[in-house]
């Protein structure tokens, strides 16, 4: 069993390690390009490193960048006493270091994990989804971002998450104009929460050169089948597979009453959160990472014996 396991662990960290070369590739590939274009050999080496230099940048700040784009903020115990409450019980059951917690003030119910390592895994929930779900749901969609951060999903998601963010910045940039009457201050939760055609020309226009940019390093770090092994193992750690299921049915309403504008920042982490916070149509189309809610939930019922 000890060799089983140690095997399932090399064959884990060695993916890990094929993603983070996926996540890095594009942006020294795109910086050596543009340095030999403008200096040819001399100017492709200072590109590699400037690559370099931006990717040890977004490696030491890669969660708080995630989490900033939500605008979470740490919660303490005293505010939410039962959310430590469940983390605490299903990181002992994990064999987990327990998470720091951060709250959204998003009103659509979602969750997501960032961090390099267990030891400095956060979990994020939105406000939405504490309102949303009962306890057995919330300690379902727990061990589901718990799940990650055991099968070492959140090092490239958020890696990627990082560089995404860093590529699609100029659009970010563009977000900060003065927003149009009606559309609220711009870099505002209300701003934040309009709909995709209330995005600026100038942000527009940027997202659609630098986005499929972005979404390939997304797309090249996330493994395609990790929500699948993630509800599994969350599944696994809580027990009830079907409470679960249930999360994910009222997660998958909520994000398409209250789905979220895909601008630059929250494009860039949409792949980290439990359910797609966007509409599936358009150019959030090119980050979309999570399977159909569907297939996710006939899976779960599976584990839990039920029949179709």
């Amino acid at each position: 069993m000890g060799v089983r396991g140690d095997r399932r662990r090399a064959a884990g960290l060695a993916g890990v390690a094929v993603r983070l070369v996926a996540v890095a590739t594009p942006l020294i590939a795109i910086c050596a390009g543009i340095g030999a274009a403008v200096a040819g050999s001399g100017g492709a080496v200072v590109g590699v490193a400037a690559a370099a230099l931006v990717l040890a940048a977004v490696g030491a700040y890669c969660d708080r960048l995630a989490l900033s784009a939500m605008l979470a903020r740490p919660v303490s115990e005293v505010e939410h006493p039962e959310l430590y409450r469940l983390v605490r019980e299903l990181s002992k059951g994990g064999r987990l270091p327990v998470p720091r917690l951060f709250l959204s003030p998003a009103e659509q119910p979602n969750a997501f994990a960032v961090g390099r390592n267990p030891r400095t895994a956060a979990i994020c929930c939105t406000e939405g989804l504490l309102a949303a779900l009962d306890e057995a749901e919330l300690r379902g969609v727990l061990g589901h971002e718990l799940a990650h951060v055991s099968g070492r999903d959140i090092l490239p998601a958020t890696l990627s998450a990082g560089l995404a963010t860093v590529i699609t910045f100029p659009a970010g940039i563009a977000s900060f104009l003065p927003a149009r009457a009606g559309t609220g201050t711009a870099g505002s939760p209300a701003a934040r929460s309009r709909p995709a055609a209330g995005l600026g020309l100038v942000e527009a226009s940027l997202l659609l050169v630098l986005g499929p940019v972005a979404a390939l390093v997304i797309r090249l770090s996330v493994a395609r089948d990790r929500e699948y092994r993630a509800d599994a193992a969350g599944a696994l750690l809580t027990g009830d597979p079907v409470a679960l299921a249930r999360a994910l049915r009222k997660i998958e309403a909520g994000t398409a009453e209250l789905a979220l504008a895909p601008d630059a920042r929250l494009s860039s982490v949409g792949h980290l959160m439990i359910a797609s916070p966007f509409h599936a149509e358009g150019f959030a189309r090119l980050f979309a990472t999570q399977p159909p809610a569907g297939e996710r939930i006939r899976r779960l019922e599976a584990l839990a014996g039920y029949r179709r």
